[in-house]
């Protein structure tokens, strides 16, 4: 599918975009281009990789021309760069406007304008319900999506979109931290133990863009079934996996924590395709009548409840130690590899 292709990743430095040079790039992939603003970074991939399939641009998605002067040529987009950590947003909201929301919107207008093909946003789980700027930002970033999708000409790029949770052992994740604090000898700092969290491999959130791909029209946004697990029983298992014997520090949700997460809210369940191990969210493609709004209801919707991690499957201790030592850094640290 992605034969003699171009496909650009922006904030492809990050830890999906490896993810998906690891899948793609000795396919028969024509080139990968790697945009984002940390040269540091840029140069590791460079010379990690040493392929020449491999390009690299510098420059932000928050800047019009910066964007436009990469999208000659491009097929294919996955749009992965954003601001993503939530107190950072917190304290910074504009920033996470200026990069999620407006840098979306930038994206999109020129992958319409250089009659890209298709191009996949991708979106979390905070969007959902959201409660903090991170994910006020992305579930605004969404919208964006819809909307430009509804104005893309027929025959010109397909917009649409994945939803899923936090990646285990991603850059800024809670599992590198208590790995830290293991190896340190440090408590394990738990904001509350029956929080739950959905877990997922960065295996999985390439599999969830690819399908996506595969089966995406406008404005759709794909969700894949996840298990979720507590945070205590997270470090649990980490520390039996460490055999280690740190102590667990309770020190309660920080600013803008749930207990729980959201895949799919209750409204948009009433409208799910169950596609088996992915749900599909059609785009409302209703137009600017707003006698609709006030005259078409849906009244089963309060008997419905969101797809969250609190009601997926919840995995114990041991299933939940099979899933953390898909995570390379744990297997190398274990020496299993």
């Amino acid at each position: 599918m992605f034969k003699n292709k171009v496909l650009l990743i922006t904030g492809g430095t990050g830890s999906f975009g490896n993810a998906v040079l690891s899948s793609f790039l000795h396919t028969e992939i024509k080139e990968i281009r790697i945009f984002s603003r940390d040269e540091k970074k840029q140069d590791d991939m460079r010379k990690k990789y040493n392929n020449t399939k491999l390009k690299f641009y510098l420059g932000s998605v928050r800047d019009q021309k910066s964007v436009d002067s990469i999208m000659y040529g491009v097929d294919y987009i996955f749009h992965a760069a954003a601001l993503k950590q939530v107190p950072s947003c917190e304290f910074f909201p504009m920033e996470a406007v200026n990069t999620n929301i407006i840098g979306t919107e930038n994206v999109l207008d020129a992958a319409i304008r250089h009659k890209v093909k298709k191009v996949i946003v991708l979106s979390t789980d905070k969007a959902v319900y959201p409660i903090n700027a991170m994910g006020m930002s992305k579930a605004i970033m969404e919208k964006v999506m819809v909307a430009r999708s509804r104005h893309s000409s027929e025959g010109g790029a397909v917009l649409c979109g994945t939803r899923y949770g936090n990646v285990m052992g991603s850059r800024g994740s809670v599992i590198p931290l208590f790995v830290q604090q293991i190896k340190e000898g440090k408590p394990l700092t738990i904001t509350n133990p029956s929080m739950t969290r959905f877990m997922l491999t960065l295996d999985h959130a390439v599999e969830l863009v690819v399908f996506a791909f595969n089966h995406g029209n406008q404005g759709d946004i794909f969700v894949q079934k996840a298990p979720a697990t507590t945070v205590g029983i997270v470090a649990r298992a980490l520390l039996d996996l460490y055999n280690a014997k740190n102590k667990i520090k309770i020190i309660g949700p920080r600013h803008g924590e749930k207990l729980y997460e959201d895949l799919v809210s209750k409204e948009d369940m009433a409208i799910v395709e169950d596609m088996g191990n992915y749900f599909r969210v059609p785009a409302d493609t209703r137009d600017l009548n707003y006698d609709l709004f006030f005259t078409k209801g849906d009244k089963h919707i309060n008997e419905l409840e969101s797809y969250n991690s609190h009601n997926t499957k919840l995995l114990n201790i041991d299933e939940t130690k099979e899933m953390l030592l898909q995570i390379d850094d744990i297997r190398r640290d274990l020496k299993t590899i």
